[in-house]
């Protein structure tokens, strides 16, 4: 059975995740492109949403591969991974990366000329970004998940076979607990412990030690939920409002000596864990309780939401170059730059996208009948 209140939390994340990268413009963490200023307040809501916005895109993956391979075989789930992930990142990288490094580069000073002089003879030289030009970008999550797939296809198509295996026994015991989940807090803990902030989280797979293990975890976690059934649902549903209390608690815990400057060691990356692990299982429950239910909308939001993460950070970059040094105040560049990136996008993916059915495939979506 079909749960809408996945697609509804997939749309909302993405749609979290332009707003976003909008403020990372405004706020003094290192982006591609900066504002003329930037803002220390704005990083309370930044550090908030970026506690769990990505914990809980790797979770929906991992529910949404359970779903795929209860009706695919081991093959036929990588061949559909090779072409809604690999093919989708190789032409980003071609086409959709390109402006964005391009816009960078005028703004720092370390190109002039045309967009075509650049992609011609830069936009795949000089090797890896930020020392070259080539890049994924964004993207990198498009990568993070093709190869999470090809190394956990076997355990998953073993899991599917085999309903009764001892882990997933004992992985519905726990769920059936109000706070048996919590479980998942440990290993966690133990990548916030052993890689962060040495290994940090960059995005770029070879020696990203702490984006790869805890994604990892969560990836698979997602999947087991599923192996659940009912129970998983079940619980996240009935005590929504402890993991609630529970991620207030945590955040203001966790926020506490990040703004003080006071540090303990351990504690704050226990709370971080619990934080992170608390307000995606809030999500859930709050979804299942009121989402799951189907519309029009959603049907359509859905389907346009994997085109929209592949081109939104390419169109907001673009705006960002061009009001970057307007005097302007935070609202009415925010405004812009958010109501500018949702039209833009949604215009290129209704007139240019959507309606052709071999432009489809390259932004991840399937091939559509052809209309005669």
């Amino acid at each position: 059975m079909r749960r809408y209140d996945i697609d509804s939390l997939r749309v909302l994340v993405f749609c979290l995740l332009i707003f976003y990268h909008v403020g990372m413009f405004f706020v003094p963490w290192g982006f591609h492109l900066k504002n003329n200023v930037t803002y220390e307040w704005l990083t309370l809501p930044m550090l908030f949403l970026n506690q769990w916005r990505l914990p809980l895109l790797f979770l929906i993956s991992g529910i949404g591969t359970r779903y795929a391979l209860s009706k695919r075989s081991a093959r036929q789930f990588l061949s559909e991974r090779f072409f809604r992930l690999f093919i989708p990142l190789v032409f980003g990288m071609l086409f959709i990366i390109p402006p964005q490094i391009y816009v960078e580069r005028l703004a720092n000073g370390q190109f002039s000329g045309n967009y075509l002089d650049y992609w011609t003879s830069q936009a795949f030289a000089g090797g890896a970004y930020p020392e070259g030009n080539v890049s994924w970008h964004h993207l990198w999550f498009l990568n993070y998940l093709f190869n999470f797939s090809l190394l956990l296809t076997p355990v998953f198509v073993y899991l599917r076979n085999h309903p009764d295996a001892r882990i997933i026994r004992w992985f519905t015991a726990v769920a059936a607990r109000p706070f048996g989940l919590f479980v998942v807090v440990v290993p966690l803990w133990l990548c916030e412990a052993l890689f962060y902030p040495d290994y940090s989280d960059n995005g770029a797979l070879i020696g990203d030690w702490y984006g790869v293990s805890r994604y990892f975890i969560l990836f698979f976690v997602g999947f087991m939920l599923i192996c659940t059934k009912d129970v998983f649902w079940t619980t996240v549903t009935d005590n929504r409002r402890k993991y609630l209390y529970c991620g207030i608690a945590a955040f203001c815990l966790w926020l506490t000596p990040e703004i003080f400057g006071v540090h303990i060691p351990y504690l704050a990356d226990v709370l971080k864990a619990v934080n992170s692990w608390s307000w995606c299982l809030t999500m859930f429950g709050y979804a299942a309780a009121h989402l799951n239910r189907e519309s029009k909308t959603l049907k359509y939001a859905n389907e346009a939401v994997y085109p929209f993460y592949i081109l939104h950070q390419t169109v907001m970059l673009i705006l960002c170059y061009f009001i970057r040094n307007l005097d302007w105040q935070l609202f009415p560049k925010f405004s812009v730059l958010a109501i500018g990136t949702f039209g833009i996008s949604w215009l290129i993916y209704e007139f240019g996208i959507r309606r052709y059915r071999l432009i489809r495939p390259l932004f991840g979506m399937k091939k559509v009948a052809q209309q005669t």
